[in-house]
This record gives structure tokens, C-alpha cells and sequence, in this order.
């Protein structure tokens, strides 16, 4: 049997109207209150009345607001998603909502409750938290008054913290599984409002991964995968790429905490790379972490790797590559070509160092340190006139200077596995190898960094040699380009090469040909001296 309307409850929706087409009924004080909130809401309103309000005129001066001066027809309501009868006129507003019944719209009568479809209650949002009072229309007075108090109640702190949980729960999301992220959000959503309203995007990233590691329910022990650590250098760059992979480990049902671990590079931004002990310094204590059992994965920019990792290590995967150029960056020129002879450039690069050189000799080449933010900090502080980056960490990042443009790869030959990552384990790992590359590897990219790192492999050259190789895979061919230049970019061998390639060891085949034939033009000679040449270079101070 059917219950009578007066026992049954309204059931409460909030609608997204954006782009939504909606009409109102009337042009007075009533139909002016329903268009402020539909108009903050995104939608596209008609405004249908024979008198319309003067501050009904100047809403439609500043926003999406079309206005109908006449009077009701219902024709009016075609096409609309929402209705809404705002008249003093009970005819009026009767046919209105008889208008969309006929055409299935909802329509809100602002002067009978019942008679139409839904009500609109007395509301208060800050942030992205809102609260609703619905009296079903019998005492709206008093839901105005409930509004207020919930509005002195519930400060801006409490939109502080949906904030932060907003952020805790995307980060979990993709670092932990379901049961542990239900877990870590619970035990985060009873803390003291002031505490959640005071906690930044790193600090609710750096408590769930604290919490992971302690509560009961956040570890399943049922597979050995389900819970790994990654380690990870703790600049924004690395630990944004540490969680894109995080997050493309998780889809696979490997969750992910953060392992920080500091290099020997990330202590001292001052002296150059090659002092603090060659091409293994973003990687060595990433390796140590593996090695003792406090990780089970590191990721890396694949161009801080070795050439050859350490016998007990492997790359698990490759993932697919960001813009592996380089990108020239200034605040005062627009391009390279632009900057006036005896411009300061700075790079920490000896490759960039010498095909930049190569280019333009009449300009000063000078090192510059630190992560990519405080690099742009320096170039925006005058320091230098331009700085050259790699353009897959301003990508993530989303950063740029006020002059950004990207080198050509062909004479600013990209370094061996610029722009892509890798997760490195240990050799003996070979499940968790196996699972991680289903998860994240990427079959181009691989292919195009098997060549490179093979071409680096052979000419056996470190970090202070200037030499770029650059693979791209496009069908079943594989084309690799690769220069080797002096330091001070006098002399700059040059060499490229393509075949179809089915595998990695085609790839490296390539990569080996390739460098072997460099060494033979010459490219020999430059590597030996570069040591030697890199000693007398200017630093920035």
C-alpha cells in the first residue's frame, strides 16, 4: 500500500548544475536570491518576468544571465534542467510547476513547499565543506538563523582540514591499498580540528606514511607486495617522480610509504658534481637503503644512474619518458640565440657546458647547483643571465621562467636517459622485479635507454664527460643520435645511426656500434682529456 505524501521524507541531493540550463519565474526579491546562488553555481539562467528588479539588471551586466520581459508561457521551460517558481502569484507559480511536470522538469516553488519538486535549503559553505538546513520550507526564518550559528560554529579552520584530509586521501590513494587507506583516514579524521587545519600537504603526506607503518589494519600480510617502501631522494622533483610511480604500482595492488633518503649531492649544493665523487651521487645512498633491507625499490632519474649498476642491483623497469630536451631559461632574453655576447649561463652539466658552448663561444659558462625551484630562484634573483634545465622536471613541477624554450636535440644532444625514470631492486628480487615492470615499464622507452646507457657503457665515460645520446623508437625502428665534445666545446663529434631493433639486446647493439664508431672519429681523445680540462673550470660563486 501506498504511504501518504505527508509521511514520506524528502530525499537530499546535491545537483551540479554547471553549464546547466535553468529558468526562474519571476523578477522580484525571492527570484534575486535563488539567481545569486545558481549564478555562484555555474548556471546558465533565463530570467522570465514581466518587472525585473534593478539588482535583477545588474547580475545580468556581469553574468551569464538572460532576462525575459513578459509574462510566463510554458514554452519557456524547454530545454531546461531546473525550474523555479519565484512569483508572488499563486497562478503563476501553479503553472510553472504543472509546466514541468509535463516535461519532467523539477521545479521548486518558492511559495508552496509541497506543491513542488525539491526545496532549496538555508546554506553555508567554506572551502569545499557545506552545510545545508532544510525545514521543507515551513520556517525558512528559522533555518536562516541555523545557518548563522553553524556559520560561527564552523570556521574557516574546519575548511583547513577537509582540505588536508582532501590531500591525505589522494596521497593514500595511491601509495597504500584499500583497507590500509581506510585505516590511516579514519585514524586522521578524529584528530583535533586544529591540528588537521594546521597540516600542509607535506606533513599529511609524511604522517600517512608514518601511520603505515604503525597501525594494525594498514599492513595485510597476505602477500609479501602488497606493503613495499620505495626509496627516494627527498627533493619535490624526486618525490613527485617517486609517486608517479607509487601511484602506477598501486593500480597492480603494491602499495607504496615513502622511504627520504639524503645523498651526499642533496648536502652539498656548492661544489660541482664531479667533486663529490662522480656519476654515482644520487644514486649510492638510494642503493644503500635497498641493500640494508629498508627499501624494496628506489626510482631514479634514469641520467643520474651509472652506466653499469653495482653487480647486486637491477633496473626493474623503465617507464614511459617525459620531454627528454633540454630547455633554455631566462628572465631577460627571449632565446638562446637572444643573449648578448659575455652572458652568464648557468649549468651543472659539462655536456650542456660544451654543445652550448659549441653554439655560442662568445658566452660564460658557470655553474649553478641545487634543486630546479632554487636554480629559478637564482636566475630570477640576477645571478645569471640564463640557466639550461631539463624539461621533464619543469613538466612535473610546473614550473617555468619568464622565458622557457625548449633546445634542439640535434645539436643540444639530450643526456643518456634524460627524461625518463627507472626503479631500481635488488638483483635477487626477481618477482618483485617481474611484477613492478608488468606494472610501470615502458617497451619504447626501454628500448631508446638500452641503446643510450649502452652507448655510455662503451665509451666508458663518467659524469664529467660531455657526451649526449638520444634514442627514439617509432614502429620497429630505433634511431639513435649521440656527440661527443670537448669541454670547451671546440671540437664536438657527432654520429647517428638506425635499425630495426626487436629487443633490448638489438637496442644495445645499436648503442655499442654507434660508440665504438665516436671513439674511432676521435671521440677517444676528447673523453681522456676531459678530466684534466674540467679541473681549471670557473665556478659559480
Amino acid at each position: 500500500m501506498k504511504k501518504h505524501a505527508r509521511e514520506t521524507r524528502r530525499y537530499t541531493v546535491a545537483l551540479d548544475v554547471r553549464e546547466r540550463n535553468v529558468v526562474v519565474v519571476g523578477g522580484g526579491k525571492v527570484a534575486e536570491r535563488r539567481l545569486r546562488g545558481l549564478l555562484e553555481a555555474g548556471a546558465r539562467v533565463a530570467v522570465v518576468a514581466p518587472r525585473i528588479a534593478p539588482a535583477i539588471r545588474a547580475l545580468a551586466e556581469s553574468a551569464e544571465l538572460s532576462l525575459v520581459e513578459r509574462e510566463f508561457a510554458a514554452g519557456d521551460l524547454d530545454g531546461a534542467a531546473l525550474a523555479f517558481a519565484a512569483t508572488d502569484d499563486d497562478a503563476v507559480n501553479a503553472a510553472v510547476v504543472a509546466a514541468g511536470r509535463a516535461r519532467s522538469i523539477l521545479v521548486n516553488d518558492a511559495s508552496d513547499g509541497e506543491r513542488g519538486d525539491f526545496v532549496v535549503p538555508a546554506m553555508y559553505r567554506t572551502g569545499s565543506l557545506t552545510f545545508s538546513v532544510d525545514t521543507h520550507g515551513t520556517a525558512p526564518a528559522f533555518a536562516a538563523r541555523l545557518r548563522d550559528e553553524l556559520r560561527d560554529r564552523f570556521d574557516e579552520r574546519y575548511a583547513r582540514a577537509a582540505a588536508a584530509l582532501a590531500s591525505a586521501r589522494r596521497y593514500s590513494s595511491a601509495i597504500a591499498s584499500l583497507e590500509a587507506r581506510a585505516a590511516v583516514l579514519a585514524t586522521l579524521a578524529l584528530r583535533p580540528i586544529d591540528d588537521l587545519a594546521a597540516m600542509d600537504t607535506p606533513a599529511a603526506e609524511h604522517e600517512i606514511d608514518r601511520l603505515l607503518t604503525v597501525l594494525p589494519d594498514a599492513a595485510p600480510e597476505s602477500d609479501p607486495f602488497l606493503q613495499l617502501t620505495c626509496a627516494t631522494r627527498a627533493s619535490p622533483l624526486a618525490l613527485h617522480q617517486a609517486r608517479l610511480a607509487i601511484a602506477r604500482l598501486a593500480t597492480a595492488g603494491m602499495a607504496s610509504t615513502i622511504l627520504h633518503v639524503s645523498t651526499r649531492a642533496d648536502r652539498d649544493h656548492e661544489r660541482p658534481l664531479d667533486a663529490l665523487g662522480g656519476e654515482n651521487v644520487f644514486v649510492k645512498e638510494l642503493e644503500l637503503a635497498l641493500r640494508d633491507g629498508r627499501a624494496d625499490y628506489a626510482v631514479h632519474s634514469c641520467k643520474d644512474l651509472p652506466s653499469m649498476l653495482a653487480p647486486d642491483m637491477r633496473i626493474a623497469a623503465i617507464g614511459s619518458r617525459e620531454d627528454p630536451r633540454d630547455v633554455f631559461c631566462s628572465e631577460r632574453y627571449s632565446s638562446f640565440e637572444a643573449l648578448p655576447p659575455g652572458a652568464i649561463v648557468g649549468t651543472s652539466s659539462p655536456r650542456r657546458r660544451a654543445l652550448l658552448g659549441a653554439q655560442r663561444p662568445d658566452l660564460e659558462f658557470v655553474t649553478i647547483r641545487g634543486n630546479v625551484d632554487t636554480r629559478l630562484r637564482k636566475l630570477r634573483e640576477g645571478g645569471y643571465d640564463a640557466i639550461v634545465l631539463a624539461a621533464a622536471g619543469l613538466h612535473r613541477l610546473g614550473l617555468h621562467a619568464t622565458h622557457t624554450s625548449l633546445l634542439d636535440p640535434t645539436m643540444i644532444v639530450p643526456a643518456v636517459g634524460q627524461g625518463a625514470l627507472a626503479i631500481e631492486v635488488r638483483a635477487g628480487d626477481e618477482v618483485l622485479a617481474q611484477r613492478i615492470h608488468a606494472a610501470f615499464g615502458d617497451r619504447s622507452s626501454e628500448l631508446a635507454v638500452s641503446a643510450e646507457r649502452a652507448f655510455l657503457r662503451t665509451l666508458r665515460a663518467g659524469c664529467a664527460a660531455p657526451v649526449g645520446a638520444f634514442a627514439t623508437f617509432d614502429g620497429s625502428t630505433l634511431t639513435l643520435r649521440a656527440a661527443i665534445a670537448s669541454l670547451d666545446g671546440s671540437r664536438v663529434i657527432r654520429g647517428d645511426t638506425a635499425a630495426e631493433v626487436a629487443d633490448e639486446n638489438w637496442a644495445e647493439v645499436l648503442g655499442v656500434a654507434l660508440a665504438q664508431r665516436l671513439l674511432a672519429e676521435g671521440g677517444a681523445a676528447l673523453l681522456a682529456d676531459a678530466p684534466r680540462r674540467l679541473e681549471n673550470l670557473e665556478t659559480a660563486p
